[in-house]
């Protein structure tokens, strides 16, 4: 798993194609299925919005997949105002939490998140052919370390719940 989160952070463009290219599948896939779920509950009411959605769901993948560059831009523009609107939230929150013991945690999150944000923004579109790669990458690095750390954990662990363990071992 490290391997290829460094590998997508050292080839952000294509690793950047590759996770749009991933939504667009994603979304033609879940937008077939709410089709086939509206024809097949289409006597219980609402066929028309559910034929809508899937017809949305297919037809924003079907862009996302024969217009992958503009696919890029799009998905970069969407994750900052996501991180911007997120921030305002978590700003918002820690400020609700305020007499809590640790409210400032939520905080500095809310001002990283809106920085992380901003600069998405201000650097747009420049910074999209390597940004979602990148931010994919370092999330794999991310996942595959805590994973490593867990498992070195858990065989710690297993390790000290049988102190005789190498007794029983030997002894067979």
């Amino acid at each position: 798993m490290i391997g290829f989160g460094v590998a997508a952070i050292a080839l952000p463009i294509f690793s950047t194609l590759v996770a749009e290219t991933w939504i667009a599948l994603i979304l033609i896939s879940a937008g077939s299925a709410k089709l086939f779920y509206a024809f097949q509950t289409r006597d219980q009411g609402g066929f028309v919005w559910k034929l809508l959605l899937s017809i949305l769901y297919i037809g924003a993948g079907i862009m996302l997949f024969t217009q992958p560059l503009q696919g890029i831009l799009t998905l970069t523009l969407l994750l900052g105002s996501f991180l911007l609107t997120e921030g305002v939230f978590e700003l918002i929150l820690a400020f609700r939490l305020r007499p809590q013991q640790n409210w400032t945690s939520v905080l500095v999150n809310g001002i990283i998140t809106l920085f992380l944000g901003a600069i998405i923004w201000f650097q747009w579109p420049s910074n999209a052919p390597w940004l979602l790669g990148t931010a994919i990458g370092a999330s794999i690095i991310s996942t595959g370390v805590s994973r490593v750390l867990l498992s070195l954990n858990g065989s710690a662990a297993t390790v000290s719940s049988n102190p005789n363990s190498s007794d029983q071992v030997t002894s067979a």
